[in-house]
C-alpha cells in the first residue's frame, strides 16, 4: 500500500491518471498490438450511391502477391444485419452487397493479405460491374411520392412515421404564430482514432479487440451474426481515441473481421483509413425541422408545433431512434402548455446515421432557441427578456413536460443570470448599438441559449463490483466503457474517498467482457451518475462487511468501527487501526472472520429508474465582416449545471470539448453530397474541422443543482457543452445580421452563406 490521504478529493480538481501513459506513448490502441501471424483486411466499397450489382470480378486480385483470400457475399453466406432493434426486417443491411449498393461506402468485397499494402493493392484490382440507379440524398424528396426506392421490399423510403402528439388546438390561443424551417446538417464524428478491429481465433473461441463504446453490444451482435455463444467471444475495448456516439453500435466490419478470422484460423486486423471513415463511420444529426411557436403579445408562449424529417441514411440504425429524444426535449426550459410533435424517418442514398455528441438533444435545443429568437424579433422584445418571461421556476420541480420528460431539478434563470453577468450583456449590446450607429463594417452579434438536456435516458441501469484483495488494493469493476473522458480518474477518486486510500491504491477494471460480468457501455452521459453510483453502492457493502471483520478482530461493537486513512479503526482510539490488507486477510480466513462474511467483495446493480436533466446557459459573441461574410467568434461563455461536481477539472475538459464541437456545427462542419449521392467531404481538406486557432479561450463555469435520483447527486456533462454552444453561436450570427433583414440562415454559417444573405 502507498496510501497518503489527508482530506477528501471529492469536488476538487484531480489530474487525470490516464494521461501520463498516453503522453509517454505507452498506451496501446487496437492498431498498436503486435500479433504473430497477423493478416490484414481491406474492404472494397461501392463507388456509386445507388446501383444494381451486375458482377464482381476478383480474379486478378486473388493472384496478387501476399493475398490470402478475396471474399464476396456468396463466399461467406452470412445473413444481413438488423442494424437496430426497431428497424424493419425489409431494411436489413447485407454484410457484403451482392444485389444492390445503396450508398458510396457500402461494402462489396473484402481482401485478406499478409500486409496492409498488399491488401490495398489487391483491392484496387477488384472490378465491380454496376448498373446505376437513380439516387436520392434529400430526405424530404426521399419521403415524397415518386422518389427512387432504396429497399423495394419495404415499398417506400419512409422507415416510420412519428404521430407522437397530435394537438389540434395547439396554436389556437396565440396572438402571433412565428414559424421557421431549420436544417440540422449532417455531421461526421471524425474521432482521432477511426474504427479498428483485431480478431484473434483460438479454435472455437475468439478474442475481438475493437474501438467501441460498448463491448457487450459488440459481443451480442457478433455472436448473433456468427451463431456463437457469449462464452466463445471475448470483446475488449482498450484505449479508444474518441467516439462521440459513432462507436456505440456494432459496425458490420466487426462481424466480417471476426468471421474471417474464424474461417482462416489466423488473426486478422482491419484499420479504417480516414477517407474511408468519412464515408463508412455513421454520421450524426441530419434533421429537417418545421417549427411554429404560438405567443401572446406580452410574450407568453401558448403552444409549439414541430414536424421533423429525420435522415437515417441507407440502412436504418440508431439514427432512427434519435427523433424520440428531440421530441422528449423540445419543450426545453420553457413553460409551454401545449406541444405537438410529428415527423417521418426516411432512408436516403447516404452513409447511415447514428448518435453524435448530444444525439437528438442538440436538435431539440436548436429548433427551440432559434424560434424563440425569431419570436423576440417579431414581438419587439429583447431575447433575454422573452426567455425570462417563460422560464420554468425552481419551485416547479420536479415536473413532467408535455412530451413526458420527468425533470428532476433545475434553476434555469440562475444559470442565465451568471452567463449574462460574466459576458457583461449590457456592455455588449451597447457596443453593438454604437457600431451600427457609426456604420462599422464589422457587425457585433450576441447570441443567447438557455437549454436543458436529458442524460442516462433509457440506460439508467449498471453493474458495479468492488473488492479488497489481500494486498489491500481496491479493485472496482464497472460496466461502463471509457473512450477518453477520464472514467478511470473519476472512479478512482470515488474509491479513494470511500476507502481513504491514495489513487494509486485503486484499480479500475472496465471494457472487457471476460473481466466484467455485464455492462451497458458509455453513451447518454451516464457513466458517473450510473456507473459511479453502482460502484459506490458496492463499496458501501464492502465497507459494511469490513467493519464486521474489524469489530470481530478488535472485540468492539461494529458501530464503533470507522474508516481511517488506509483502513479501519475504533472511533477515539488511534492505536487500534487495521490496514485494509489486514482486514482483507482476516476476511479470507475462515478461522478468524465472523460468521456471514466470506471475503471483501460486493456486486451491486444500480438502477436510477429515471433520467437526469442537466441544464445551462451560453452567451456567444461574434464579429461578422460584412465585406467578406467572415464570422469570428470573439467570446464564448458557458454556464453548465451537471448537478454535484466530483472533479471540476474533468467537467471543464468536457465543457471545452463540447463547446468546440457545437461551435464547429454552427460555423464550419457539414457532410455534403451532390445530387447523385457522391460525397464531397471525404478528407479534412473538405470537411472543415476547426483547430485551436479558430476558437477563443472559452469562459466555462458551473452552477450546482444536485439531482435527487442518485447517491452522488450527479448529472451528465459529456454532451452539455455541445447542446448549449451551437444555438448560442447560431443566434449570435443572426443577431449581427439583423440590420440586413436576415431572419434565419441554416448552418454552417460559412462566409459564402453569410455574404450571399447580406449582399444587395
Amino acid at each position: 500500500m502507498t496510501t497518503v490521504v489527508t482530506e477528501s478529493l471529492l469536488g476538487r480538481p484531480v489530474l487525470r491518471t490516464e494521461d501520463d501513459p498516453v503522453l509517454r506513448g505507452e498506451t496501446r490502441y487496437t492498431e498498436d498490438f503486435p500479433v504473430e501471424g497477423l493478416l490484414h483486411c481491406v474492404f472494397v466499397r461501392s463507388t456509386v450511391a445507388h446501383a444494381t450489382v451486375v458482377g464482381i470480378d476478383v480474379t486478378d486480385a486473388r493472384l496478387m502477391p501476399g493475398v490470402v483470400g478475396v471474399f464476396v457475399s456468396e463466399d461467406l453466406d452470412l445473413e444481413p444485419l438488423r442494424m437496430f432493434a426497431l428497424a424493419p426486417d425489409t431494411m436489413r443491411r447485407p454484410l457484403l452487397a451482392s444485389e444492390r449498393v445503396r450508398f458510396v461506402g457500402d461494402l462489396v468485397a473484402v481482401v485478406i493479405a499478409q500486409s496492409r499494402a498488399q491488401a490495398v493493392d489487391a483491392a484496387e484490382l477488384v472490378v465491380v460491374d454496376y448498373e446505376p440507379l437513380a439516387a436520392v440524398v434529400d430526405p424530404e424528396r426521399a419521403a415524397a411520392d415518386g422518389a427512387p426506392v432504396l429497399h423495394p421490399d419495404h415499398g417506400s423510403n419512409v422507415v416510420q412515421t412519428l404521430p407522437y402528439d397530435i394537438v389540434p388546438d395547439v396554436l389556437d390561443e396565440a396572438d402571433v404564430v412565428v414559424s421557421g424551417r431549420f436544417v440540422n446538417q449532417r455531421l461526421a464524428a471524425a474521432p482521432l482514432e477511426p474504427n479498428v478491429a483485431l480478431a484473434e481465433p483460438d479454435g472455437d473461441t475468439l478474442t475481438l479487440t475493437v474501438t467501441s463504446q460498448n463491448p457487450f453490444s459488440v459481443q451480442r451482435a457478433v455472436c448473433e451474426a456468427l451463431g456463437m455463444d457469449a462464452d466463445q467471444l471475448r470483446v475488449i475495448a482498450p484505449a479508444v481515441g474518441g467516439g462521440f456516439g459513432a462507436k456505440i453500435g456494432n459496425a458490420p466490419e466487426f462481424v466480417l473481421v471476426a468471421a474471417l478470422a474464424r474461417r482462416l484460423q489466423r488473426p486478422v486486423r482491419w484499420a479504417e483509413a480516414r477517407s474511408e471513415s468519412m464515408v463508412a463511420m455513421v454520421h450524426g444529426r441530419a434533421q429537417v425541422q418545421y417549427v411554429e411557436l404560438g405567443c401572446r403579445r406580452d410574450g407568453t408562449f401558448t403552444g409549439l408545433r414541430v414536424r421533423v424529417v429525420a435522415d437515417v441514411g441507407a440502412y436504418p440504425s440508431q439514427g432512427m431512434y434519435l427523433p424520440n429524444l428531440t421530441r422528449l426535449m423540445c419543450q426545453g426550459v420553457y413553460r409551454i402548455p401545449k406541444v405537438e410533435f410529428t415527423g417521418d424517418v426516411v432512408v436516403t442514398n447516404t452513409t447511415p446515421t447514428g448518435s453524435y455528441r448530444g444525439a437528438g438533444r442538440p436538435e431539440a435545443t436548436q429548433l427551440l432557441e432559434r424560434i424563440v429568437d425569431m419570436a423576440a424579433v417579431e414581438l419587439g422584445i429583447d431575447g433575454v427578456e422573452l426567455r425570462r418571461r417563460n422560464l420554468l421556476r425552481p419551485d416547479e420541480f420536479p415536473l413532467t413536460t408535455c412530451t413526458g420528460a420527468a425533470y428532476d431539478s433545475g434553476d434555469y434563470e440562475t444559470t442565465l443570470d451568471v452567463a449574462l453577468r460574466v459576458a457583461d450583456y449590457p456592455a455588449l449590446k451597447r457596443d453593438q448599438r454604437e457600431r451600427r450607429a457609426r456604420g462599422d463594417v464589422r457587425e457585433l452579434g450576441v447570441g443567447v441559449c438557455v437549454y436543458v438536456e436529458v442524460t442516462s435516458s433509457s440506460v439508467s441501469r449498471e453493474i458495479g463490483t468492488v473488492e479488497i484483495d489481500v494486498d489491500g488494493r481496491i479493485i472496482a469493476t464497472v460496466g461502463t466503457s471509457a473512450h477518453g473522458q477520464g472514467h478511470e480518474t473519476a472512479f478512482k477518486t470515488l474509491m479513494a474517498d470511500r476507502f481513504a486510500v491514495g489513487m494509486a491504491d485503486v484499480e479500475v477494471v472496465q471494457s472487457d467482457t471476460a473481466r466484467v460480468p455485464r455492462g451497458t457501455g458509455t453513451m447518454a452521459s451516464r457513466s458517473l451518475q450510473i456507473g459511479g453510483s453502482a460502484i459506490v453502492t458496492a463499496a458501501d457493502e464492502v465497507i459494511s462487511a469490513a467493519k464486521q471483520v474489524a469489530a470481530h478482530a478488535l472485540g468492539v461493537d461494529e458501530p464503533d468501527v470507522v474508516v481511517r486513512t488506509g483502513g479501519l479503526g475504533v472511533a477515539g482510539a488511534a492505536d487500534t487501526a487495521l490496514a485494509w490488507e489486514e482486514v482483507a486477510r482476516l476476511a479470507a480466513d475462515p478461522g478468524r472472520r465472523p460468521e456471514g462474511v466470506d471475503g471483501l467483495r460486493a456486486q451491486a446493480t444500480f438502477d436510477q429508474g429515471e433520467a437526469t436533466y442537466p441544464f445551462g446557459a451560453h452567451v456567444a459573441v461574434v464579429e461578422v465582416d460584412t465585406e467578406t461574410g467572415a464570422v469570428t467568434l470573439l467570446r464564448h461563455v458557458g454556464v453548465d449545471d451537471c448537478g454535484r461536481i466530483l472533479n471540476p477539472m474533468l467537467v471543464a475538459g468536457q465543457q471545452h470539448g463540447g463547446f468546440a464541437q457545437g461551435i464547429a456545427q454552427a460555423l464550419w462542419e457539414a457532410v455534403v453530397y451532390d445530387e447523385d449521392g457522391n460525397p464531397l467531404t471525404t478528407t479534412f481538406m473538405d470537411y472543415a474541422i476547426p483547430s485551436a486557432a479558430e476558437l477563443p479561450s472559452f469562459e466555462a463555469s458551473n452552477t450546482e443543482t444536485p439531482s435527487p435520483r442518485n447517491p452522488l447527486g450527479a448529472k451528465g456533462i459529456g454532451e452539455s457543452g455541445t447542446i448549449g454552444s451551437t444555438s448560442a453561436v447560431h443566434n449570435a450570427v443572426i443577431d449581427a445580421l439583423q440590420p440586413y433583414g436576415v431572419r434565419h440562415l441554416d448552418m454552417p454559417l460559412t462566409p459564402e452563406r453569410v455574404w450571399d444573405a447580406i449582399r444587395p
